[in-house]
């Protein structure tokens, strides 16, 4: 068994990256741009300096301004960017959806591209239509900003801090470097000389981003850079607010460990015994009743129950009597002067409803599993063998027949175990318990990249432990299952 749990450990590694790789690539390329919701010709119609600043700003942070797999851009030349540069400035004629694509694409283009511009700018200083011209000392101006280093380190190691001052003082440089397009001319042609000035002063890091084009192939691509985090168990920052993923992560899965780990081990507790009952009492009157009320409780839509039991046992219940339970969250205001044994009974005060809401609708399969499991082992040669011999029935089903029959529930572990992340949504909204679902959902709504990717990555791993469990329980429930 040992032998066996070490190998299933080891090939969860691959398994997991893997997955990782194939949740990223689908998240990457949802439609949608975070932290944008419109463009505009050149960015300079339809956005201010300061918002394009920070809108640029977030994109280098979140590198979201990378390929997602390939990094092909230290391979472009002026021929691969000049149609979508002439879309841009409006030599080609084009819709606006064609315009916003082929702007956001000159935008992302980074270091790799600012020989181009140049190149571009200088060829066009004195074209006598100066569109091509403009629009490329707009793209090289983006292109030429260089992102911080660690820009959410609050205490960066010195040569950080002293790399990013540097950065600080050449955009500081940059940011000037830009004109409207009414601008008159002299005034255009001062900007476009302090470009190329500054073109010839850092030709030789140009060539050192040449030389390392091979490098960044793989190695400077979007997930490369997450998978590099994600090794040092980094889940990155939110998009949303700027905080570690990973802090907001344990804060918020105990609030849907308390309530999804209790109801799974309370639907289990009932419905294992419910379902054991139902098929000792085959086809009795006991049995139909208790199959048509719990497909009855089943049928029950979870909002409507729990805004039910708002309305008749909660404190907002209309009859002083009834009024049981909080109307909602995790603990009282107080909860934090309580000692502990008062404070666990605050929580589970807290708790009953919605881990009622969070089980009922389940003890009908788990108990209908228990049942045709159990059915199985009742009419197997060894269980008329036990009865032949005179055993009690309750020795029977409880030591013989009852271990085999937990193999059907035992295979649903491995996917109840990821509800644990994912909670339930409805029930957390209703009841404002701050858990995953409910974090979830607003990550999705936000296009929040590296909340989905953290609770997608938990998820994986409850997966791949779930299964793992499984396997062992059915050595430790069935005598007749043994790892080699």
């Amino acid at each position: 068994m040992t032998g066996y749990v070490i190998r299933r450990v080891l090939l969860m590694i691959p398994t997991f990256f893997g997955i990782a790789l194939l949740l990223f690539v689908v998240l990457n390329l949802a439609p949608g741009r975070p932290g944008r919701d419109a463009g505009g010709d050149l960015g300079r119609s339809a956005r201010s300096e300061q918002s394009e600043e920070s809108y640029r700003i977030f994109r280098e942070q979140f590198h979201l301004d990378l390929p997602v797999l390939v990094n092909t851009r230290g391979f472009l030349d002026e021929s691969d960017i000049l149609p979508a540069l002439r879309t841009v400035a409006g030599l080609t004629p084009a819709d606006a959806a064609t315009r916003a694509a082929a702007e956001a694409s000159l935008e992302d283009l980074g270091a790799p591209a600012v020989a181009l511009f140049g190149a571009i700018l200088r060829a066009e200083r004195n074209a006598t239509d100066p569109r091509l011209r403009d629009a490329a000392a707009y793209f090289l101006r983006l292109a030429a900003l260089r992102p911080l280093e660690s820009p959410f380190d609050p205490a960066p190691p010195p040569e950080v801090a002293a790399r990013n001052r540097a950065v600080d003082l050449e955009n500081a440089r940059l940011r000037p470097l830009r004109y409207a397009l009414d601008a008159p001319e002299p005034s255009k042609q001062r900007v476009i000389e302090a470009w190329l000035a500054w073109l010839d002063e850092t030709q030789a890091r140009r060539e050192e981003i040449h030389a390392g084009r091979y490098r960044a192939l793989l190695l400077d691509t979007r997930f490369a850079r997450y998978l590099g985090n994600l090794v040092r168990l980094d889940l990155g920052v939110s998009l949303v607010s700027r905080e570690p993923v990973l802090r907001t992560l344990t804060a918020k899965l105990r609030y849907s460990v308390a309530l999804s780990v209790g109801s799974l081990l309370l639907a289990y507790l009932v419905a294992v015994p419910l379902g054991v009952f139902s098929a000792v009492r085959k086809d009795t009157r006991e049995d139909r009743a208790l199959t048509v009320g719990l497909f009855m409780l089943y049928s029950l839509p979870t909002f409507f129950v729990a805004t039910l039991l708002l309305h008749t046992v909660s404190k907002g219940s209309g009859i002083a009597a009834l009024r049981l339970f909080p109307t909602g969250g995790f603990e009282s205001p107080d909860a934090a002067d309580l000692t502990l044994l008062a404070r666990a009974g605050d929580l589970a005060w807290h708790l009953v409803l919605p881990m009622f809401c969070l089980t009922y609708g389940s003890l009908a399969a788990l108990s209908r599993y228990m049942r045709s499991g159990l059915l199985d082992v009742i009419r197997a040669d060894f269980i008329r063998t036990a009865r032949a011999k005179g055993l009690p029935e309750g020795i029977v089903i409880g030591k013989h027949a009852l271990r085999n029959g937990l193999l059907p529930i035992v295979t649903l572990l491995a996917g109840l175990l990821p509800a644990v992340l994912g909670g339930s949504v409805v029930v957390e909204y209703i009841f404002g318990i701050p858990g995953m679902g409910l974090w979830t959902v607003e990550a999705i709504y936000a296009r929040d990249y590296n909340v989905i990717m953290a609770v997608e990555l938990c998820s994986t791993v409850l997966v791949l432990v779930g299964l793992l469990l499984t396997d062992i329980a059915y050595a430790l429930v069935d005598p007749r299952i043994r790892y080699s």
